[in-house]
């Protein structure tokens, strides 16, 4: 036992590695001329080597082997964390969808926003989900359990005493001087059962100025087992081993909270990079718009030179120019700050690394539609998903453990009856009192006669008996019993709230994804039209049919109809992703190994 047990703590040991800031080698190696070159498996393959939300539930996984090798011990669990944290909202994110602006039917510039908010703390926040469904008071422990480690104990004390005497004659003298040394030994160890056993070993040694005492000095020495085994409460190796078997379970569930840390994570890198490439895409698009109202403006000004063109077109032009502008502008800015929440996800030290800091993020990976969605029926993918969710898993394992745990709280309502059997065997020797006649024989002898008469049980004692203790009314116990109970049907109505939200999920999802590829049909259709519409529009501007007023309409409708284009792509991408993670198959569709995730590098 006490080999494993050290061989159990090493292994503990060896599980946590030492703290690490650096980044993975992966981070540098995908920077090349001062950019950042990312597709979404990069991302996703840094965000496992270097994410600190994945990088603090790994160090979580050996908390349950600490509890395990705490059990075996004899001692209580001491839980678990179900915290877990979500990747920031970031630019584009659900609460913060990509902005474009609006082009308005008779206005002839689309009109601007500026940002008036300088830490917009919606999409730099992280928000963190609490998977515990056993509520905030935690359950009973119940009935103590036994300390399976053995326990040395012993003791060694010298006394010297000095007692007056009233009667002379009882010792020959009126002060009574005795020198005691003892020299005791024992070990002590519970066992599943709930018995509690102890041997013991004692030794007395005595000497004194009494003048009737048949031998001084003397020693006296006693081998002991003592043993006691409760009958009713506390009885019974499944009530005992209780906490061991949640141990067990709690290892299970740190596995899961890991995986579903991954899944959050995971989920969040792809609608981090989506929103980016998104915004990526759509500040391209305001570049062009930037650069037709450049080329508008050019044209107008030969127009209005020639005399073709009235003041008010020239004036119109420049406006649309500084227009687009602070369209780019604003473009621009949400880019940069979604690249930087990119970054901080994706490394350890976040812009603290000089070249990272300074490197523009490239994505590499195009938002693209597939020609079709397969998808099975709503009913087959609801029930996959509340098979292979972890976070349903770990919900049921934490059931269990509430209905391991209530053994305690019943057998404590229980009386208590204890066996007690005790077996010692008795010796004591020393030299004859010369001034006591006839001592006996048979104790006259050294440490050594002392011995043989202990081993060869000359003097044995045994007893056995039953120790009895009925509470006339156990309301303590009674009451935490009716408490646990209550709290685990609150973790089952927990539970069932768990899996209908995974149902709501999977079908909101279904839908959104239905929803993304109608819009993005449409999009692509009244982009086309409105690219038509505007070399329509254009055409009829340079032969004078047309004035700077249609054209920048168009141009705004054309610009917001890519924007739109893009956002439609960005919201189906995001929709399936999101799919994916409610049927728990996220990681699976990415090809992410559970395995090396826990020791990526």
């Amino acid at each position: 036992m006490l080999v494993w047990t050290l061989v159990l703590a090493c292994r503990l040991h060896a599980q946590a590695p030492p703290l690490n800031f650096q980044n993975s080698p992966r981070v540098h190696e995908l920077i090349r001329a001062g950019n950042l070159y990312l597709s979404v498996q990069d991302a996703l393959a840094m965000a496992i080597e270097n994410n600190l939300d994945v990088e603090l539930q790994r160090y979580s996984l050996p908390v349950a082997a600490t509890d395990l090798l705490r059990a075996q011990g004899g001692g209580v669990v001491r839980g678990l964390s179900y915290i877990l944290a979500e990747v920031p909202v970031g630019v584009g994110g659900p609460l913060s969808p990509v902005v474009t602006t609006p082009a308005t039917s008779g206005r002839a510039t689309a009109g601007t926003s500026v940002a008036t908010n300088a830490l917009e703390l919606g999409v730099l926040s992280s928000l963190q989900t609490n998977l515990s469904i056993a509520g905030a008071v935690p359950q009973s422990t119940g009935t103590a359990v036994p300390i399976y480690d053995p326990a040395l104990v012993g003791q060694l004390n010298w006394t010297h005493q000095t007692a007056p005497q009233v009667n002379f004659g009882s010792y020959g003298t009126n002060a009574l001087v005795t020198n005691t040394t003892l020299a005791n030994a024992g070990i002590q160890q519970g066992f599943f059962t709930g018995a509690q056993a102890s041997v013991n070993f004692n030794n007395n040694h005595q000497n004194l100025n009494s003048l009737t005492s048949g031998f001084d000095p003397y020693t006296g020495s006693s081998l002991g087992l003592t043993v006691t085994q409760p009958l009713l409460r506390g009885f019974g190796g499944s009530l005992n081993r209780r906490f061991i078997r949640i141990a067990g379970d709690e290892q299970k569930i740190t596995s899961l909270l890991f995986r579903q840390q991954l899944i959050a994570t995971v989920y969040g890198v792809i609608r981090l990079y989506t929103d980016f490439v998104a915004l990526y895409e759509d500040e391209k698009v305001k570049q062009e718009t930037v650069t037709l109202a450049e080329k508008l403006l050019t044209d107008t000004k030969a127009q209005f030179e020639e005399g073709t063109l009235a003041q008010v077109e020239m004036t119109r032009a420049n406006a649309q120019v500084f227009s687009t502008q602070q369209d780019l502008i604003n473009s621009r800015g949400l880019r940069e700050e979604q690249e930087a929440i990119l970054k901080n996800v994706l490394t350890r030290r976040g812009n603290e690394d000089p070249e990272v800091a300074t490197a523009r993020v490239i994505p590499t990976d195009p938002l693209n539609l597939p020609e079709k969605d397969e998808i099975r029926p709503m009913q087959d993918l609801i029930s996959e998903a509340l098979v292979n969710r972890p976070d349903l898993d770990q919900a049921r394992l934490q059931i269990d453990i509430s209905h391991i745990g209530l053994q305690g709280a019943r057998s404590l309502t229980q009386p208590e009856v204890d066996l007690v059997g005790v077996m010692q065997n008795n010796g004591l020797a020393g030299p004859a009192n010369p001034f006591v006649a006839n001592p006996y024989p048979g104790f006259i002898g050294g440490y050594g006669s002392t011995l043989d008469q202990v081993f060869t049980r000359k003097y044995p004692t045994y007893g056995i008996g039953v120790q009895v203790t009925l509470p006339i009314h156990n309301r303590i116990a009674e009451a935490d019993l009716a408490r646990d109970e209550i709290q685990v049907k609150q973790s089952e109505i927990r539970l069932r709230q768990l899996q209908n939200q995974a149902r709501l999920e999977v079908e909101d999802a279904l839908i959104a994804m239905r929803r993304a590829r109608s819009s993005f049909e449409a999009a692509e259709q009244a982009r086309k039209l409105q690219q038509e519409s505007l070399e329509a529009e254009q055409a009829k501007f340079e032969v004078g049919a047309s004035t700077a007023f249609f054209v920048i309409q168009y141009e705004s409708l054309l610009a917001q109809a890519k924007s739109t284009e893009v956002a439609a792509k960005s919201s189906y991408v995001k929709a399936r992703a999101a799919l994916q993670r409610a049927m728990g198959s996220i990681l699976d569709e990415n090809h992410i190994s559970i395995d090396q995730a826990v020791k990526p590098r």
